[in-house]
């Protein structure tokens, strides 16, 4: 079939085939449709939406423009996560340790992250010496050694979603769940775990803003991943506040490390067990969540879980000191100072993405990859949601090697704090779980 007769009917409401996909994105792959083609189908998909079956076969294309990770080498149930992205969300670096200190595989390979702060790998990157560039055979012994190990993606994987994505970004096709569902899902699907936890933010630091666009986004990913024969679960989680206290690449670190010893954030430390019992319950290794929490909160207790990070830390050419002294060892930047409260009252709201914002312009973030991340910048919440603040409290604290920035990110996180007269109930930090 010509491509302009299979864009025709896409753009009439009709349903696409699998033929019809994969010449599509096949032929986008490598060079034979054009821009301008394949701009056409994403708007057509984004007005007339997808059907189910539409939206696995772009993801099973997609999957199949590159290389598929083999984890068949490595020995017991492979586990993985992905978050669709807040501010604040260190999680990875404390849940990777954790399944592996309960027994479970951890074969994680990530990318860095573009926008308001690094990606786990850049958090990683600030911890002097942390090698993420390991060979396959490296990274796949160092799984079956340790039971986990966090690298750069050494593969060309889903090529054909990496130039959708670029062509959706310029032509207002971004915010359409199928075609949001299919480019996560590749990934997932291609990196080769067996068992996937899916963490879907709700809220103003989210992309999607609401819970129940949220939901519909992990209906669409659950429902990919079941046709995929893989064990998938979707945690829809709150992301109307930043996560935890810190926003930044070395200091989400420092409180990582805090969580590890059992003293860190509520809301981190929740999500983060939480994420963990279903791994735990998808892999077989507990009969239900609530002998899983019981597991991974033991191993919390028992610091196995910070001793398997110190472990990781280790194996991967890091200085693994900076689990006893992580002040000393990790970068920290030049200049702090404080924000303070406009005005009395309860914290009502604090708006994630103009706090991600504010630590996009202290430093703690790129524009473009290949840009230099100030591994020190960032910001440390001092009132979260539920606190009463009086006039002049600090509520956050900035840092950053460029104090002439403090004074734009300052008007920022001042504004992303909404205070009312009334007291505050904290909210739930897990909305729903999507089955």
């Amino acid at each position: 079939m010509r491509v302009v007769d299979i864009l025709a009917k896409k753009r009439d409401g009709g349903s696409l085939s699998p033929a019809e996909i994969d010449q599509l994105v096949y032929g986008f792959t490598a060079g034979d449709v054009a821009d301008y083609q394949m701009a056409a189908f994403l708007m057509a998909a984004y007005l007339n939406g997808m059907t189910p079956d539409e939206t696995f076969y772009l993801t099973q294309a997609m999957v199949k423009s590159g290389d598929t990770v083999d984890l068949s080498a490595i020995q017991g149930i492979k586990v993985d996560k992905h978050s669709t992205g807040g501010v604040g969300d260190k999680v990875t670096l404390i849940l990777a340790p954790m399944m592996a200190a309960v027994g479970l595989k951890v074969a994680k390979m990530s990318g860095r992250a573009l926008g308001h702060t690094g990606g786990t790998l850049d958090k990683l990157g600030s911890i002097p010496g942390f090698n993420v560039n390991l060979t396959e055979q490296q990274f796949v012994d160092q799984v079956n050694n340790i039971g986990v190990a966090i690298i750069g993606q050494t593969k060309e994987i889903c090529p054909a979603d990496k130039k959708m994505y670029a062509l959706r970004d310029v032509t207002a096709t971004v915010p359409s769940i199928p075609l949001i569902a299919s480019s996560v899902m590749c990934k997932k699907i291609a990196g080769g775990a067996d068992v996937i936890v899916l963490d879907v933010k709700a809220g103003s630091g989210a992309f999607m803003k609401t819970v129940a666009d949220a939901k519909r986004l992990a209906e669409e990913l659950v429902a990919i991943g079941r046709k995929f024969g893989k064990k998938v679960v979707a945690v829809i989680s709150n992301m109307d506040q930043p996560l935890g206290s810190t926003v930044g690449n070395s200091l989400e670190v420092e409180e990582a490390i805090d969580a590890m010893r059992d003293f860190g954030p509520a809301d981190v430390l929740d999500l983060t067990v939480t994420l963990g019992s279903y791994l735990m319950v998808g892999a077989g290794a507990a009969s239900s969540t609530k002998e899983a929490v019981g597991i991974l909160s033991g191993a919390l207790e028992s610091g196995r879980v910070l001793q398997k990070f110190e472990q990781l830390i280790e194996v991967q050419g890091g200085d693994a000191s900076v689990i006893e002294n992580p002040r000393g060892v990790l970068p920290h930047a030049r200049f702090v100072e404080d924000v303070e409260a406009m005005g009395d009252g309860y914290v009502h709201r604090i708006n994630a993405e103009m706090i991600g914002k504010a630590a996009h312009i202290l430093g703690a973030g790129r524009e473009k990859l290949g840009d230099d991340i100030d591994y020190g910048a960032g910001i440390i919440i001092t009132h979260k949601v539920g606190d009463f603040v009086h006039a002049g409290d600090p509520i956050a604290q900035m840092h950053s090697s460029d104090a002439r920035k403090f004074n734009e990110a300052r008007e920022i996180i001042q504004n992303a704090f909404q205070l009312g007269s009334t007291a505050y109930a904290v909210p739930s930090t897990i909305c729903d779980i999507i089955t």
